[in-house]
């Protein structure tokens, strides 16, 4: 059962023959409705605190919720930026290894026709070389056969000298 300030203040007791005190019982009871005025207002007050507490916590509870939604959604981001740029760098390597591959190939086919005209040229000089051999040597043989004919000429010539113009 509840008893209630006002509930002490109103109740009267009964008066008996040899009964306590009317002046103390009074007191007391005014004590004793002033106490417990003062524990209602403290509950009271009390209660008030701790549905501001509740209230905070609540707040500090949903803001501590958000706080983890955002670390992780700040994780999902930086793993997904940290997995972006690895696909990007892989891209950029692949690209890079692609051009230096094409620029190898390149090089290759370059040196391949330098090595070709290169041979193109020694055969070209080769025959060259032999077609100067050829006509050198043919003019050498003609060389040989004008001296033969000097020399078969001058030997007639000494011949005909030999015979004198009045020996004949």
């Amino acid at each position: 059962m509840a008893v209630s300030r006002i509930d002490i203040l109103n109740h009267s007791l009964p008066r008996a023959f040899r009964g306590y005190a009317t002046v103390e019982v009074d007191r007391l009871l005014q004590d004793a409705s002033d106490a417990l005025a003062r524990q209602s207002d403290e509950k009271v007050a009390l209660m008030n605190r701790v549905a501001q507490l509740e209230a905070s916590l609540a707040e500090h509870l949903q803001r501590e919720a958000s706080m983890r939604e955002a670390l992780v959604a700040t994780q999902r981001m930086g793993e997904d930026i940290r997995a972006q740029a690895q696909k990007e760098a892989q891209l950029i390597l692949e690209a890079a290894r692609a051009k230096a591959e094409n620029i190898l190939n390149q090089g290759n086919m370059r040196l391949a026709r330098i090595m070709e005209e290169i041979n193109e040229a020694q055969k070209l000089k080769a025959r060259f070389e032999m077609k100067v051999r050829a006509i050198a040597e043919h003019h050498l043989k003609l060389l040989d056969m004008e001296k033969q004919e000097e020399e078969r000429l001058a030997s007639q010539v000494a011949g005909l000298g030999a015979n004198g113009p009045g020996k004949n």
